[in-house]
């Protein structure tokens, strides 16, 4: 289930972009394509810098709690790696003549890119999931494509206008239909918000053996009554034939590793665990009170233990830590000594 691991959500669309021309802010014949990259180029990022904070405009993807990262990408092509090696003295005996080049994977059509990394919520500040099922993810992509639109609508439109079927997307859903559409299957999936080693699905390497040694032991006794003329015993009590043993043990013991293959696939296959504090709100709630903290810990230097004890409890009456909701940090800043970077309930 590589589009949902670690409680999120890890999303991929492709919107094909429209061929042909538009007209640009100034009245100027551009192509689609370049409207959209001009698009992107100025659409706002987060305020992780100086030069951003000089800026003073937040990302539109900081106007919702799920997006812990995204980012659009026109993409043109694929990328031709080279050939496909292969054994040169395999080439020479076939002919085959390495100059010659090889059929390339090209697209038929530049793709707008965009991939997220959102909490698999429907609500924010829900817990994770640590499963969820085919359905239930498309709720929840379902869920952040309203959100984006609700949020961030005229940003929205200004980008997919440029691309192939969104003409027909006029509220929320429609955009959520849209998405479903664009999605394709995340492959690699990247999370690290682990406070402690999680607890992952280990393989029951020794148990898997076991099982696998005693079909692989019967077709060793097969194979020496076989080769031996027989075992005497077993043949006088049971008129035990080692050739069917033999060969019932090796297809046995096929079968055997062909299961725990597939067990294997299988257990690779399962999401890891959600990170105990790995939801967005949980993050930014975090970076809010380490911070709030350390400027307390400044304050106390010097003070008596009476005023620290009751100065912490002020502490704890204004950063409300139970609360991941408020006041915490706004998304897409660096330090809450920024203006407007508290949010207050």
């Amino acid at each position: 289930m590589p589009n949902f691991d670690t409680g999120h959500l890890f999303l991929t669309t492709l919107a094909p972009i429209k061929k042909g021309t538009t007209l640009d802010d100034r009245g100027v014949k551009v192509s689609h394509e370049q409207k959209i990259r001009t698009t992107l180029a100025i659409l706002p990022t987060a305020l992780q810098s100086p030069a951003t904070e000089e800026i003073g405009i937040n990302s539109p993807f900081a106007r919702n709690l799920r997006t812990h990262l995204c980012r659009f990408m026109v993409l043109d092509d694929v990328v031709f790696n080279g050939r496909v090696k292969q054994d040169a003295i395999v080439t020479a005996l076939s002919g085959e003549d390495p100059i010659h080049p090889r059929p390339v994977d090209q697209l038929t059509n530049s793709f707008l890119l965009f991939v997220a990394d959102i909490d698999a919520v429907t609500e924010d500040g829900a817990p994770l999931p640590a499963k969820l099922s085919k359905a239930q993810q498309d709720e929840v992509r379902d869920a952040y494509a309203r959100r984006l639109w609700e949020t961030m609508e005229a940003e929205i439109c200004e980008i997919y206008e440029n691309c192939e079927g969104f003409d027909t997307v006029k509220d929320a859903d429609g955009f959520a239909d849209y998405l479903r559409r664009c999605q394709v299957e995340t492959t690699m999936p990247f999370n690290d918000y682990w406070l402690n080693p999680p607890n992952l699905h280990q393989l029951p390497v020794k148990g898997m053996a076991a099982v696998a040694l005693v079909p692989l032991l019967v077709a060793l006794l097969g194979a020496i009554g076989w080769f031996t003329g027989s075992v005497p015993l077993l043949t006088w009590i049971f008129g035990w034939t080692p050739g069917w043993t033999f060969a019932g043990g090796l297809i046995a013991t096929a079968l055997t590793v062909w299961g725990a293959y597939a067990y294997t696939l299988r257990n690779g296959e399962k999401p890891m665990p959600p990170g105990e504090y790995g939801d967005l709100p949980s993050v930014l709630k975090s970076l809010y009170l380490q911070q709030k903290f350390a400027d307390f810990a400044v304050r106390m230097q010097g003070k008596s233990n009476a005023e620290i004890h009751a100065a912490f409890g002020d502490f704890i009456a204004e950063t409300q830590p139970e609360n991941k909701m408020a006041p915490t940090q706004v998304p897409g800043v660096i330090s809450i000594q920024r203006k407007n970077a508290i949010f207050e309930q």
